[in-house]
């Protein structure tokens, strides 16, 4: 089957690797029909994820069809349609019993797929505990509409609930690039009086626009989203502020519009290590919240989206076949023609799918 390897840092490439197959009684084989690239896979194509092993195949945002399940699997059958969780996680350690899966202690629990085991940027996939990192597609939601829910879906969900907001609360979302959007997409099931999106690029703040997930964008470098938003809170700040760009500067960014005892949710994976200035935030009384994506609300999203609360397909912007991915990885990284994100299809067996990825 065709693949997308990690091949160390700096590379790579799509070649041709053997077929996944049951390996332990609670795995599942999954026939990716259609998969994306994830600002994550820029991450370990740099180098900046110490542990991403070369010669692992990328990809942990992806849907598919069930072929085949381990004995022990009881959720999920043959046949269904189902969106892959980011995380694995075994549901029986210290961390599972308490809700926070992405800490999952066994081998191949947390952030596993497409970093440390293969993933899905490939025809067939092996998902280890499948009945806690599979959800089933209701028939009435597409496979874009799904597509995005175990990742940066569930980052935004996760986020926008960690940051505790209170109806009528003043939001700022630095970074409206995909994790960004769908922040402030879950943001919005809060009720906050207003919702305010900062980035460099004005493709990307017109999206947050025009898709409602914003009601005022600011551009950084041209504003000073500081003034700005103590303009518009009376000179106190923004309630919650989430940092979904992982920029030079966001960081410092993010706390200084934050009003004194706001919440600050750091969502953004960095390149570089970041400094806490104690001495100048001193008296804020901030409180700041971090960590990985929690993949334990992925049937939560899905009934949402399949009631029509939630739909993250408009991050679709560019859609292409596998044999193409390479490409799509370049103009993904560059960032050019105002792509957000790629929907890359893998297989053609569904007769009815009328999409065309070219």
């Amino acid at each position: 089957m065709k693949a997308v390897v990690y091949e160390g840092k700096g590379k790579i490439s799509l070649q041709e690797r053997p077929m996944p197959r049951i390996l332990d009684e609670r795995d599942a084989i999954v026939k990716v029909t259609l998969t994306s690239i994830c600002s994550s896979d820029l991450h370990i194509k740099h180098g900046a994820v110490p542990r991403a092993v070369p010669g692992t195949i990328l990809g942990h945002e992806f849907v598919g069809e069930v072929v085949e399940v381990g004995n022990a699997v009881k959720k999920i059958k043959p046949k269904d349609r189902v969106s892959v969780n980011v995380e694995t996680f075994c549901g029986e350690c210290f961390f599972c019993k308490r809700g926070f899966v992405n800490n999952c202690t066994d081998a191949q629990g947390g952030w596993a797929l497409g970093c440390r085991i293969d993933g899905g940027q490939a025809e067939y996939v092996r998902i280890p505990f499948a009945d806690h990192g599979l959800t089933v597609i209701p028939e009435h939601v597409t496979e874009e509409q799904a597509l995005f829910n175990g990742d940066i879906l569930s980052t935004g969900y996760w986020a926008a609930k960690i940051g505790e907001i209170k109806p009528a609360d003043t939001v700022a979302v630095i970074g409206a690039g995909p994790t960004g959007l769908c922040t402030m997409l879950c943001a919005r099931l809060y009720t906050p009086a207003r919702i305010l999106a900062i980035d460099t690029d004005e493709s990307r703040l017109k999206a947050a626009a025009e898709h409602g997930l914003a009601d005022l964008v600011l551009q950084a470098g041209k504003e000073d989203a500081e003034t700005v938003i103590r303009d518009l809170t009376d000179g106190r700040g923004a309630d919650v502020v989430f940092e979904a760009a992982g920029g030079v500067d966001t960081f410092q960014t993010a706390w200084k519009i934050a009003r004194p005892n706001a919440i600050v949710v750091v969502v953004a994976m960095y390149e570089e290590p970041q400094i806490l200035p104690l001495p100048d935030m001193y008296g804020k009384n901030l409180v700041f919240k971090t960590g990985g994506v929690d993949g334990n609300y992925c049937q939560e999203i899905m009934d949402l989206v399949a009631c029509g609360k939630l739909d993250a397909s408009f991050l679709i912007t560019h859609r292409c076949q596998l044999e193409e991915i390479l490409e799509a990885y370049d103009l993904f990284e560059k960032k050019r023609d105002h792509v957000l994100k790629y929907a890359v299809k893998l297989l053609r067996h569904r007769a009815a799918d009328k999409k065309v990825y070219k």
